[in-house]
């Protein structure tokens, strides 16, 4: 693109925008003949996928801002249609109840209604609404756990989960055709949620879940500045639970996330906080939620003092019989992605249950079948159901830590640990040890060249262990959908998933073991798991070339 062709642009997007900070930011750009600026904001666009937009805030077509948004709610009034019905919330990051007012603004300008949520509610709230609601569509305002400086527009269907292909490819045509925004008609009159419209249904519907009976439990939790500190508060009095120790710095919404360095309970250091209240307290369970509170990340005691954060993983397999053990019916379904834990499948072989494995995403786990009481993914995601079905079609963090606190305050009544439980589940179905190699890029070309160095030379052996198959994901493998990613199964009960990340500049590898445990000794089990994980990430590192 010509250095003409970028200025054009930018007075172009800049003479629609209806926002002064970023008109002001394409001035200055402007002014100061920053040609590198204008091309990383014009050069390329978000693009509007199957997790709908998310990028960096800023001006211009590469970065989330105002005209983005409406381009994007123009794009999916043109795909629904006149009279339609769309649930709109949104969460504490910069912008997020503007963007929401605009696409409340641009929907019902298009002829269709518009619900906005009347305050910073979690993910899963809105999830739920437009199954409750009978909504057609759904949008959620947040960038979930990415940092500070970025915000998303997540699409819902009006089966209350994330929009699948080809509804993104008709939504993302219909934007590209979207002219000026400040053409667009701008409509009024929409209705806002209270919170006995959604919140008070959708508590009502959590707090029935399959949690068990057991309520003596003392919780130390952080929302971490999002936005689900008072629905999990309120969820856990609803069910009869102690209110929950909070994170006093990390307790209220704030879109700068101050005290984390990434907002994500994953990352290392943010979860040192919530730990360190747990000591004080001597917490029996933390607690944590990702910023919309559609993520749960648990930790336990240790023996020796201390606390240990479990992975998705491991939480997943303790829900996974949480449920099934509190659910009837011949016909159940449990459901996860490629790159969670293949114990699932073996814990759904004990229960006499059906299994499905899917593409990575909660909108792939709501498609895998009729029957579905559970599913989940490694990346703390999880969506608790009962007999009567699943009440959010989305992972869901109050859900899922309402019953990740039956589940310990029942152990907890039998004198026993969350850890007690793994070890129970390593000695009946194997310990299978998980793991992550990933790589944050700031350059994603780097990302498609390591994919492409697998591709010319796959790995023959890994760790002392020969590659007994690799699947191409982009070819539809095992009866999927087309994805990009690599799959290897290892000998000796091993497997490796590489894929890109389709939220954040990273490539991210998943790593299994199945360990046997002999003569009951989990420690060593797990000793051994590590060591052959360690393995596995030092010469997938060199075979990478990251």
């Amino acid at each position: 693109m010509t250095p003409t062709d970028l200025v054009r642009l930018a007075r172009e997007w800049r003479d629609q925008d209806p926002d002064p900070r970023t008109r002001a930011e394409l001035d200055d750009l402007l002014e100061r003949e920053d040609l590198a600026a204008l091309a990383d904001r014009f050069g390329a666009k978000l693009e509007f996928g199957t997790a709908g937009l998310r990028g960096e805030l800023g001006a211009g077509p590469n970065r989330m801002n105002r005209v983005t948004v409406m381009r994007a709610a123009a794009g999916l009034a043109r795909v629904l249609g006149p009279g339609k019905h769309v649930v709109i919330g949104y969460d504490g990051r910069h912008n997020s109840d503007v963007f929401a007012t605009d696409t409340a603004a641009v929907l019902t300008g298009a002829g269709l209604r518009a619900s906005v949520m009347g305050a910073r509610w979690p993910t899963p709230v809105l999830a739920f609404a437009v199954r409750h609601l009978g909504a057609d569509a759904g949008v959620m305002v947040t960038a979930s756990h990415n940092p500070p400086r970025d915000n998303g527009y997540k699409v819902y269907w009006g089966d209350g989960a994330q929009i699948v292909p080809p509804v993104d490819q008709e939504i993302s045509q219909a934007i590209d055709a979207v002219g000026r925004v400040d053409e667009l008609p701008l409509g009024e009159g929409w209705t806002t949620l209270g919170h006995g419209d959604i919140v008070e249904p959708y508590l009502e519907a959590v707090t029935s879940l399959p949690i068990g009976d057991a309520r003596d439990l003392s919780v130390a939790y952080t929302p971490m500045h999002g936005v689900g500190g008072s629905t999990l508060s309120e969820a856990f009095l609803r069910a009869g639970f102690p209110a929950p120790a909070v994170v006093e710095a990390q307790a209220l919404p704030d879109p700068d996330f101050p005290t984390v360095a990434f907002p994500n309970p994953e990352e290392p250091g943010a979860m040192d906080l919530a730990l360190g209240l747990a000591a004080s307290i001597g917490a029996d369970l933390v607690v944590a939620n990702d910023p919309d509170a559609d993520r749960c990340a648990a930790g336990t005691p240790l023996p020796g003092g201390g606390y240990r954060m479990l992975t998705g993983d491991e939480v997943g397999g303790l829900l996974a019989e949480h449920v099934l053990r509190h659910t009837t019916g011949d016909d159940r379904l449990v459901a996860t992605s490629i790159v969670s834990s293949s114990l699932l499948g073996r814990i759904a072989e004990a229960y006499g249950v059906r299994h499905a494995e899917t593409l990575t995403g909660f909108k792939w786990i709501m498609k895998s079948g009729p029957g579905l009481v559970f599913g989940y993914e490694e990346a703390l995601g999880y969506s608790v159901g009962s007999d009567a079905g699943l009440p959010v079609h989305d992972k869901d963090g109050i859900g899922a830590a309402l019953a990740v606190a039956g589940l310990a305050a029942a152990a907890k009544r039998d004198g026993l640990t969350l850890l007690d439980l793994l070890d129970e589940q390593a000695r009946r179905y194997g310990l299978h040890a998980t793991g992550q190699l990933s790589f944050r890029v700031e350059d994603l070309s780097l990302i498609s060249e390591a994919m492409e160095r697998l591709r010319a030379h796959p790995p023959v052996e890994l760790a002392g262990r020969s590659v007994e198959s690799a699947e191409d994901l982009s070819e539809g493998a095992g009866g999927l959908p087309p994805t990009e990613g690599l799959r290897y199964r290892l000998a000796g009960d091993a497997r490796i998933v590489v894929r890109p990340s389709g939220t954040e500049p990273k490539l991210k590898c998943y790593l299994e073991v199945v360990v046997a445990v002999e003569g009951g000794d989990v420690a060593a089990a797990r000793a051994k798991g590590a060591r052959d994980l360690e393995a596995l990430r030092k010469d997938l590192a060199v075979a990478l070339g990251l």
